[in-house]
């Protein structure tokens, strides 16, 4: 049984060939160690030839998925097993083909029987099939051993070595033997965490010098080997003489796989120097971006085997040799953590795009797609291609398929020392939106400031071929990954800088007339000069803008000085660093249980305030009510921008304070007198099983002398918010709202509510009688 291809195990079954039964020792083991949960459970086995274990595991209460891709199998196994009703038959190939058939929600069993041994690439799969497990489940491996298989059939059975790579990293394992099979049964996180290691023997000589070869394959998986020295390497080795590092990778890649490239395609990135055993060491890190050939161990003494992984379990492959773990960050930033220190001088070449990419991140991306499409965030067919079409998950190597095109999930890609996230893959409905309140044309050029890359390639693809994409960051690390995956996956037209997006971009790189459109992707408390006077008259400005603490995607089109507002979402992103960071002032209270946040402008004085929370608190109902799903981020802004005194009340513990109806890591509404504060909450005042049937009424709850009149203030704004902006249906009006520069004199400001931040004044207006025609409601 030497097969390789698929049609040969087809023939093998189409020829009434099969495998060794199922035995009586396996029966046992099955049922003593892995017994189908309570109620029945769900099993999958891959590699099911004829079906004699998955109808064995349906008797055993299993509903079961059987896969082989050899169709022949699967029309013996329905053929010979047509009272197993339990069983779902299915023809795939487990190392290539989409698995969109393969259940969701995992699986408490998966069995490979006499199967592991012909994968090619055994620690992906298992890896795979290891992260489909349900929580308590089981991977069970039953394969011939080689010290009990004929040399002629050793293709077929692995050795301790083989073994021992297969069971490390899983949390719990266990081996039987059932008539000289090895049956392992697997459980636990199949994560052995990756280590970059040395060779025991350090290099000998002055100096060290390599050239890795990095080469992924058709559905975008890098190639390692696993050497007798218990590592996995890529493939390299040392120049020959004067022989340039692109040549030494290609000669290194043929000699050591078998694979063919051309050196027209090998490109090197960086040159990594660090030192071993006090041995200078340099190695150029070569993208090979074409190869051909069939992959070959030729060194079975030095190297077990060599395996194709994804990037994301780069993260959890166990022991990887230094260099090459270095190398690996060098070309996908972040899929390796824990990194011996090395200089990296990276080389200005020109690496084209690197296709590739497994079936199922094509249905994933279409899936992801159509979603935000369906809920209409993306109206624009320019966009509705680009994201169908740029590859999300080549910007977040470090995450799974599901994951990346999870259209709602934020892929946080860097933390600073307390654990926050600083930079991140936003939710893509949110980028969708945002990229189409820009209003782009054909031929745009679009300045994106906090990159990541992802959509500044959607934007690229929206600009077509004739515009033009320029990102930036602050973080020089967000900023390489940003330029490495732009270069592997994009279209060319995109830009990567690094400097502080407050001062803009260098001149030499603003078209003449200023950017057609500029989009911010981090929390903005103020606006910079810079991005007004680096936008076309005309352009849109698309930035998280924070008003009170309350942070909104708004859409501002540029007229003269003045930026003026043509759409909200409600958002969230990364904070700013760099001259646009700032810190919140907070006033805390009762030893830090309770703070309050003056979001716009100095703290105030809270004297006398904790000896008012711990007198008899004030509660006023407003009569505003409303039902379940209710968005009610309006009535925040509403009272951020009309209320003076305005703060919020945070409740930082789980420890019980005074502040009712606020659950602990949030906050409310507030507003600050003498000693004294009120604060809104909502409480449910009807219940009911069904949920269109329950409703919540807005509270004012207040302490101190002035409390009952500052709640009667909040009663007063939520009545005014739900007469004047709430509308019929569930919705609010958004705020008319301008952005003017610093300085400008209150006579030249249109009528509204005033917010002065360092660079700028905000000029908000609310639909409704009697609102302000200008005042201050807070300052810098």
């Amino acid at each position: 049984m030497e097969y390789v291809e698929r049609k040969e195990w087809d023939r093998h079954y189409a020829a009434g060939k099969g495998f060794r039964l199922l035995g009586d020792t396996e029966r046992k083991l099955l049922a003593e160690h892995v017994p189908a949960p309570e109620g029945g459970g769900r099993a999958l086995e891959v590699g099911c030839g004829t079906g004699e274990l998955s109808a064995h595991l349906a008797s055993l209460d299993y509903t079961v998925d059987a896969v082989d891709f050899a169709d022949s199998a699967i029309t013996r196994a329905q053929e010979q097993h047509p009272d197993a009703l339990a069983v779902r038959w299915i023809c795939m190939d487990i190392e290539r083909d989409d698995p969109v058939e393969l259940h969701e929600d995992g699986y408490d069993l998966v069995a490979l029987r006499l199967v592991v041994p012909f994968f090619s690439d055994r620690t992906r799969v298992l890896h795979g099939l290891g992260e489909r497990l349900r929580p308590g489940g089981a991977l069970v491996i039953v394969t011939p051993v080689a010290e009990h298989t004929p040399a002629e059939r050793r293709r077929i059975a692995l050795d301790e070595d083989e073994i021992g790579l297969l069971v490390g990293g899983w949390e719990h394992t266990e081996r039987f033997d059932a008539d000289r099979l090895a049956v392992l049964i697997l459980r636990g996180p199949c994560h052995a965490e990756t280590r970059a290691v040395e060779r025991r023997r350090p290099p000998s000589g002055p100096a060290a010098t390599a050239a890795l070869a990095v080469v992924t394959d058709q559905a975008g998986r890098v190639l390692l080997g696993r050497s007798r020295r218990g590592m996995w390497e890529l493939p390299g080795g040392e120049p020959v003489g004067p022989e340039p590092f692109e040549a030494a990778a290609v000669r290194e890649l043929a000699e050591r796989t078998g694979l063919v490239a051309e050196v027209e395609d090998a490109h090197v990135l960086t040159i990594l120097a660090d030192a071993v055993g006090g041995v200078p060491r340099l190695t150029a890190v070569v993208r090979v971006t074409s190869w051909s050939g069939t992959l070959t161990v030729p060194e079975p003494d030095t190297f077990l085997r060599r395996e194709f992984f994804d990037p994301h379990v780069l993260a959890c492959v166990g022991d990887v040799f230094a260099p090459a773990a270095l190398a690996l960050d060098a070309v996908w930033p972040g899929v390796v953590q824990g990194l011996p220190p090395a200089t990296a001088y990276a080389i200005d070449s020109v690496q084209p795009a690197v296709p590739g990419e497994p079936a199922e991140a094509v249905r994933l991306r279409h899936a992801m797609a159509d979603e935000v499409i369906a809920d209409g965030w993306a109206a624009s067919e320019p966009l509705q291609g680009a994201l169908r079409s740029v590859p999300r998950h080549r910007f977040a190597p470090e995450r799974n398929l599901r994951t990346a095109y999870d259209a709602g999930d934020v892929v946080v890609t860097r933390r600073n020392e307390a654990g926050r996230a600083t930079s991140s893959v936003s939710a893509v409905w949110l980028q969708a939106d945002m990229i189409e309140g820009l209003g782009l044309e054909p031929g745009a050029v679009v300045w994106e400031a906090g990159s990541g890359g992802y959509n500044a390639e959607l934007l690229a693809q929206v600009v077509g071929p004739d515009g033009r994409v320029v990102t930036s960051d602050i973080d020089p690390y967000v900023v390489r990954r940003a330029r490495r995956f732009t270069a592997e996956a994009g279209s060319g037209r995109v830009t990567v800088l690094h400097g502080d997006a407050a001062h803009g971009v260098p001149a030499p790189l603003v078209p003449h007339g200023g950017f057609d459109a500029i989009v911010i992707t981090y929390n903005c408390w103020d606006v910079a000069p810079a991005w007004r006077e680096q936008l076309a008259e005309g352009g849109r400005l698309v930035l998280p803008l924070e008003i009170g603490g309350y942070t909104r995607a708004i859409t501002l089109q540029r007229r003269g000085d003045v930026l003026v507002a043509r759409k909200f979402t409600h958002c969230g992103f990364v904070p700013a660093q760099g001259s646009h960071a700032r810190a919140t002032p907070v006033s805390r209270l009762l030893d830090g249980r309770l703070e309050l946040r003056f979001e716009d402008g100095p703290a105030r004085s809270v004297e006398g305030l904790e000896e008012a929370l711990l007198g008899l608190p004030h509660q006023i109902a407003t009569g505003v009510t409303m039902g379940p799903g209710f968005s009610f981020g309006s009535l925040q802004l509403y009272a951020a921008t009309t209320l003076p005194g305005f703060c919020r009340l945070a409740v930082t513990s789980d420890q019980e304070t005074a502040a009712v109806g606020i659950t602990p890591g949030s906050d409310a509404p507030a507003v600050l007198g003498d000693a004294s504060l009120a604060y809104l909450t909502y409480v449910q005042i009807r219940h009911s099983e069904v949920r269109e049937e329950r409703v919540w009424e807005w509270y004012a709850h207040a302490v101190g002398d002035q409390g009952p009149a500052l709640a009667e203030k909040l009663a007063d704004t939520v009545r005014a918010w739900d007469q004047d902006v709430r509308d019929d249906g569930g919705g609010s009006t958004d705020p008319a709202v301008t952005v003017h520069p610093a300085g400008t004199p209150d006579d030249r400001l249109p009528l509204g509510e005033v917010i002065d931040k360092k660079h700028c004044r905000i000029v908000v207006r609310w639909p409704g009688p009697g609102r302000p025609t200008r005042g201050s409601t807070s300052s810098c």
